[in-house]
């Protein structure tokens, strides 16, 4: 069906499908009001869409759904057109069947999502800085407090119509109609020209929400503008902080968190990135930071196996790194800080070759699928040969793996050279089973919590006894870590694992040999 609008939304010309998608002929459409004519879950969509192609020129297949005669009518796409010429006409195009344009990955290094044309968290970041730099724009908040919970409530239908009216609400309200990104359940941002009626945006979008709420309530909508300074602060770090940032804001929960709360201390909190950027910088180049050493031994024989080479900052053994590697995964720091820490291995290794003790390097996700960092490796271990006989490599963060087939090739070109790989968390998610079918390593590192939970839970151990027993037919080696009492240890070793990782055996020790002499041998007897 096509249909010319003007811009009081009336109908000008009408031919094609409207006896099958109205019930009524061509000459019953002309001069009726056209949102009349979509279903009222759809209207606020359908003005956002128009509102996008008066801005756009035009928009593309969205699924919407009609009003005539019988009732509803099932999906049908909605195209929209504006000529340059015609600014106060719309075309329009509706189909029968929806022949959606796929808005995942469309543009080079930019990710969207498929149901709304949202970028995603890390793209939108990027995209923002370029943006917020170069076009004297500005980026304001969204949050949807319950979001989540009203989401749930909704049918399958009733989500994707949802989704795709927030996310065109926000899409048209940014710069360009493609500058808008969803960061977090509920939480979204959008770069825009100056000026944007904030207040009428939120109450577009809770309109939106009321549609699918039979109380009429809706979800509750914040909205706010940030303020930053970016004198001084260059495009690389800043990006890094925004991201920093933008990430602080996606796990702000609870009622009393407030979207302004963020945006008025966004300039704050960016400067604050940066200068944790620069320190961790230097704490990197400057090899700041200590090896620990952890056991992984024999399930059955208590024999030390290897170990794996944890960091330690500022010479607190006792202190969990956690913050310090959560922080530079999210800034994208990880790859310069893992090849830092693989130098540091290799020249421990090397002073202490004569000791014939084996270590296993994290290398996180992120890290994997950079070029720079697969260079540098290469250029480390290819200086050594013997490392293969003493290094081993361990794949973290798995969930940050953005291409599977390149981080395979990555992982066998390690193989190729001797060094054996291990894939980290395995059994952490259902992704886990997709990385074990496309990357092809010697052993697999069963996930901490997932060992636990097989412990307590009722098919636990049977759960476990099949992951074990998928490894081996894949010829693959498994290690339990979170290994911490006696009955832990037992309830491995009889699901099949291989080896073992706990504070069974001790904890995170700079001196490797301390083991040894501390070792509970009564375990294994």
């Amino acid at each position: 069906m096509l249909v010319e609008l003007d811009t009081s939304k009336r109908v000008l010309f009408a031919v094609g499908a409207t006896k099958a998608l109205l019930g009524v002929g061509p000459e019953a459409v002309i001069g009726q009001n056209f949102m009349d004519m979509v279903s009222p879950k759809d209207r606020v969509l359908v003005e956002q869409l128009l509102f996008m192609t008066s801005k756009k020129g035009r928009i593309d297949n969205v699924t919407i759904r009609l009003k005539g005669t019988k009732g509803l009518t099932p999906p049908v796409a909605f195209a929209g057109y504006m000529l340059p010429d015609l600014k106060d006409h719309y075309f329009l195009a509706l189909r029968t069947q929806a022949h959606l344009d796929d808005k995942g990955n469309t543009e080079e290094g930019v990710e969207r999502d498929k149901s709304t044309g949202l970028l995603t968290g890390d793209s939108f970041s990027q995209m923002a800085v370029d943006k917020l730099q170069n076009s004297g724009a500005e980026m304001t908040l969204v949050n949807l407090p319950g979001f989540q919970d009203f989401y749930n409530t909704l049918s399958e239908d009733e989500r994707q119509v949802l989704l795709n009216t927030v996310g065109t609400t926000l899409r048209a309200n940014s710069l360009g109609g493609d500058s808008a990104g969803e960061v977090g359940d509920g939480k979204f941002g959008i770069v825009h020209e100056k000026g944007l009626d904030v207040g009428a945006l939120e109450a577009k979008i809770a309109e939106a929400t009321k549609a699918f709420d039979p109380t009429g309530k809706g979800v509750a909508v914040q909205a706010a503008t940030v303020e930053m300074d970016m004198t001084g602060v260059n495009e690389g770090d800043l990006a890094k902080g925004l991201v920093y940032t933008i990430n602080h804001f996606k796990e702000q929960v609870g009622d009393k968190f407030n979207v302004k709360d963020i945006a008025g201390n966004m300039d704050k909190l960016v400067k604050e990135a940066v200068q944790s950027l620069n320190n961790f910088r230097a704490l990197t180049s400057s090899n700041d930071f200590q090896i620990a050493f952890h056991p992984i031994l024999d399930a059955r024989t208590g024999a030390v196996h290897h170990y794996e080479a944890l960091v330690r900052f500022n010479g607190k053994f006792e202190e969990s790194p956690y913050k310090y590697i959560t922080f530079a995964e999210e800034t994208g720091l990880i790859t310069e800080f893992d090849i830092a820490m693989m130098r540091k291995c290799v020249d421990w290794l090397r002073k202490n070759r004569a000791d014939k003790v084996s270590v296993a390097v994290n290398i996180s996700g992120m890290s994997v699928g950079n070029d720079q960092y697969a260079k540098d490796l290469h250029a480390l271990i290819d200086a050594d040969s013997w490392l293969r006989n003493f290094l081993f490599f361990e794949i973290t963060e798995s969930a940050r793996v953005a291409d599977l087939v390149q981080a395979n090739n990555f992982v066998q070109g390690l193989r190729k050279k001797g060094f054996h790989v291990c894939l980290d968390d395995f059994g952490a998610g259902a992704a886990s089973f997709q990385y074990l079918s496309v990357l092809e390593v010697d052993v697999v590192k069963l996930d901490g919590s997932a060992v636990k939970n097989a412990q307590t839970a009722p098919k636990g151990r049977a759960f476990l006894r099949a992951l074990t027993t998928l490894c081996k037919t894949m010829d693959v080696e498994t290690i339990a870590e979170m290994v911490d009492s006696k009955e832990g240890l037992e309830f491995v070793r009889d699901c099949g694992v291989e080896y073992v990782q706990g504070f069974l055996f001790g904890k995170p020790d700079a001196d490797p040999w301390s083991f040894i002499k501390k070792l509970d041998r009564k375990l294994f007897a």
